[in-house]
């Protein structure tokens, strides 16, 4: 198997568990603490409706949006830097950079820890725009 398809298909699989680990930390605060916003999840607990989301809940659904805008972009041009050949030797690099990026920048998240948030968001970009000079460059 072809370096960089490996390491695509690696870091795909580790963007997923980050992303579901997402979701199983906000359903971990939901019902630990029996607090739910949404009426029916409430009522199914025999509970009202809380008025906002736990702060965890909303700390990890920023994550989560911040996810939704970033790791799509990335996968997309993974599989652009695949088809064209680009740096297959920087692939792992690139690949695992951005991916060990969004981990910390989550966690950063959900600890409230800045400059570090910030630090690994940038990481994570600078990757994306590496890899599109690269994709770019092998165009040529």
């Amino acid at each position: 198997m072809d370096n960089a398809v490996y390491w695509y298909a690696v870091v795909s699989v580790l963007l997923f568990l980050k992303m579901f680990a997402i979701a199983v930390y906000q359903g971990f605060h939901r019902i630990t603490k029996m607090t739910f916003k949404t009426p029916e999840d409430a009522a199914f607990v025999g509970r009202d409706a809380a008025k906002e989301e736990l702060p965890q809940v909303q700390r990890a659904a920023r994550a989560w949006s911040n996810d939704v805008e970033n790791i799509p972009i990335f996968l997309a041009l993974g599989v652009a830097y695949v088809w064209v050949g680009a740096a297959p030797g920087l692939a792992a690099w690139l690949f695992l950079t951005f991916t060990g990026a969004r981990y910390v920048h989550t966690l950063c998240l959900l600890a409230g820890l800045q400059p570090w948030r910030t630090v690994a968001y940038f990481v994570g970009v600078g990757c994306m725009f590496v890899m599109c000079g690269l994709i770019m460059s092998a165009l040529h």
